[in-house]
């Protein structure tokens, strides 16, 4: 098999240190983002969106957000990439 094998989607999904959360809007509801999705594109590249909780409480909608271009998040996301890496690559098979 090898690299016959399709993997169609590498996913993680990765908190958001309370020190580098922020608040965004979507359609006048504010939201504090405390997680990203990280994926693996095909050309090795990282694609990452932000979700969170409505400030004002409740379930809300499951909504993503870009992510802001800031050094410490971009740290963040490949750090939680190669830590991710590192075990998926230390697995124990199904257990």
């Amino acid at each position: 098999m090898g690299e016959d094998l399709e993997v169609s989607a590498l996913a993680i999904n990765v908190t958001i240190p309370q020190a580098l959360r922020w608040t965004d809007t979507r359609r006048g509801e504010a939201f504090t983002l405390t997680t990203l999705n990280v994926r693996l594109l095909p050309d090795g590249h990282l694609a990452v969106k932000a979700y969170g909780r409505p400030v004002a409480g409740g379930r809300g909608a499951y909504v993503s957000f870009p992510v802001p271009d800031k050094p410490e998040l971009a740290a963040l996301v490949a750090e939680a990439a190669s830590r991710a890496g590192e075990l998926w690559a230390a697995h124990r098979g199904v257990g």
